[in-house]
């Protein structure tokens, strides 16, 4: 529809692409409210959250490991053999991961960035109430679901102002409806602030800094990501002296992004943890885990920006598939290019808040941990002192394991994509008439498939004129080697980052656990926000090529920028997003294990 859109216009297309990716946003609130809801209700104990939201993370962590590595298996195969080898378009029906690309967009950027949401807002509520049950009484669990409710109501509203005026920019519109959103939260919320009894205006504040940290957080990403920014544009002439120099300044500008969003995640929880420490200590960690919610609750809008990305994505790869015309493929580049942008924006405010959360699940381990030890009468935990050779332990382990649970998504993804450029060569070689175009050259059909070349024989025999189409290549080959490979690379990983938890925990104890997750936390932002920045910025730098810059497309910049975007594949869309998942699986195996932690370890 998206595609059909693009014929009349940027104006429909945009509304159709943008509804479309509302109903995935919606749908990720509305069920974790429930969730969190329905456990609560039937449980009556906060604690038991933690599972639910484990839950949450552990899919959340194989959904976006694995459905990167899908997407970014079959669209660094398309591009590398299409456009740099073949030189041909980057959707030309003829090569043969063009379909697994299409599939692999959905599979990373809707499912798998939706299951990642979902879980940052189960485990920003699940601390949250953590805290404010350990607190005692009803007013701040009430809060709570409150301020998750309003944020829901917030973003409907939000996405029906969305509109963009004929010859508007697609990246404005999406823009505006977040910073309106953005608004309604804080005066919903506000009100219901001043007119409950209970509620606190220092938790309003604390909720209200952790929401404009994320936008500002959401800013920033778009100066390093938007191809109408300088910085996009000078990787873009960076590429005339080739691939090198592409990848040398967008490592550096990816590197230089990831500071005012460690600086803001800061500034947010030492904010709150101010704000609320009048209130006594630990109102000053739920302050933190507020601060979590509040930039959470606007993630309605936020999924669905991220989910209007895949859709304009693939109308425009059905819009040159379909040979719709030029017009039609530039007005779906220009969508696409808005959608990139967002989606840089929705993994910078996605890993700025999970850098919140993870810091407030720190304070639940640390209640969950205390009371085991106070049930084994040993002393309990009042802080995490890095000159504690246990703390420090943990520190310099937990700090290491991003790296390697990235270099290993990573691995998958090089591995994966071998396998496919080595079935695309087999088939340009291999199926005569493949490479021309020309009419009559068959496919071939993998023997896993047989009920499905049964119905295609059927549509041969039974549809008028469709044997007299143009050459195709065997899509499904290239699909069922993104699928193998994804879910074979992607176990090892997060089985390695929860395995460490463990042994970490057994070997140094309670203390070294404390260690473990504030390294992971440090380092895994750092590399998640420098991963997810630089991705987004060589991916736009290609597109500000391809517009007809420094070059256009063909010319030796545009290879260049093909590369880079090819190295930010997996940076963007496979190990980035993916690392804020595991840093939430890790805290939740602490929180979940830390009984048996306090109870024995080797040297704790």
């Amino acid at each position: 529809r998206a595609a059909e859109g693009a014929r009349q216009g940027v104006r429909p297309a945009f509304l159709i692409g943008f509804r479309g990716g509302a109903v995935m946003g919606l749908a990720v609130v509305g069920f974790s409210l429930l969730g969190v809801c329905g456990v609560l209700w039937l449980a009556g104990d906060s604690s038991i959250l933690l599972g639910f939201s484990f839950g949450a993370s552990s899919l959340a962590l194989f959904a976006k490991a694995g459905g990167g590595i899908f997407t970014k298996t079959a669209d660094v195969s398309a591009d590398l053999t299409g456009k740099v080898e073949l030189g041909i378009p980057e959707d030309d029906p003829r090569n043969p991961a063009v379909i697994a690309d299409n599939v692999g967009d959905n599979v990373g950027d809707v499912a798998g960035m939706g299951a990642d949401l979902f879980d940052s807002n189960v485990a920003a509520m699940t601390s949250a109430l953590v805290i404010a049950q350990s607190l005692g009484g009803q007013a701040n669990t009430a809060m709570v679901f409150c301020y998750a409710a309003l944020g829901l109501i917030a973003s409907i509203i939000g996405i029906a102002t969305a509109r963009i005026d004929k010859g508007g920019s697609p990246t404005r519109a999406l823009n505006a409806s977040t910073y309106v959103t953005t608004g309604l939260f804080i005066v919903l919320t506000a009100l219901a602030t001043l007119i409950f009894r209970g509620f606190s205006l220092r938790i309003w504040g604390a909720s209200t800094v952790g929401l404009l940290v994320g936008v500002i957080i959401g800013i920033t990403t778009d100066y390093f990501t938007d191809d109408s920014k300088p910085i996009v544009q000078k990787v873009a002439r960076a590429s005339r002296s080739g691939s090198a120099f592409t990848v040398l300044s967008g490592v550096s500008y990816g590197f230089v992004s990831a500071l005012p969003a460690m600086a803001g995640i800061a500034i947010s929880a030492l904010t709150a943890y101010r704000l609320c420490a009048p209130m006594g200590s630990d109102y000053a960690m739920f302050g933190i885990a507020m601060a979590a919610v509040g930039m959470l609750s606007i993630v309605g809008m936020i999924i669905s920006n991220d989910a209007y990305g895949p859709i304009v994505d693939n109308a425009r790869g059905l819009a040159e598939m379909g040979g719709l015309g030029e017009q039609t493929i530039r007005v779906a580049d220009e969508l696409d290019s808005a959608g990139n942008t967002v989606k840089a924006v929705t993994k910078g405010f996605a890993i700025g808040a999970a850098g919140l959360t993870v810091i407030s699940l720190l304070g639940a381990y640390l209640s969950e941990v205390n009371e085991a030890l106070m049930a084994a009468g040993k002393a309990v935990i009042t802080g995490f002192d890095i000159m504690d050779p246990s703390v420090f332990f943990g520190v310099l382990i937990g700090a290491a394991i991003p790296a390697v649970f990235s270099a290993m998504l990573m691995l998958g993804v090089d591995k994966n994509a071998q396998r496919m450029v080595a079935e695309i060569h087999r088939q340009f070689s291999s199926i005569p008439g493949l490479r021309e175009g020309r009419t009559g050259a068959k496919p071939e059909y993998d023997r896993t498939a047989q009920r499905m070349v049964a119905e295609i024989h059927r549509q041969f025999r039974e549809i008028r004129g469709l044997k007299e189409g143009k050459a195709d290549a065997d899509y499904d080959k290239c699909i069922d080697i993104a699928t193998s490979g994804a879910l074979m690379e992607l176990i090892p990983a997060g089985l390695a980052a929860i395995a460490a938890t463990v042994v970490v925990g057994f070997v140094g104890g309670p203390l070294a656990i404390g260690g473990f997750l504030l390294g992971n936390i440090v380092s895994g932002l750092l590399l998640a926000l420098f991963m997810s920045n630089a991705g987004g910025l060589w991916d736009n730098a290609k597109k500000y090529v391809e517009a007809g810059h420094e070059g256009g497309k063909g010319s030796k910049a545009h290879k260049a920028a093909v590369v880079g975007d090819t190295v930010g594949d997996p940076f963007k869309d496979t190990a980035g997003p993916s690392i804020n998942t595991q840093i939430t699986v890790v805290s939740l195996v602490a929180s979940l294990m830390s009984g048996l932690f306090a109870a024995w370890s080797l040297l704790g």
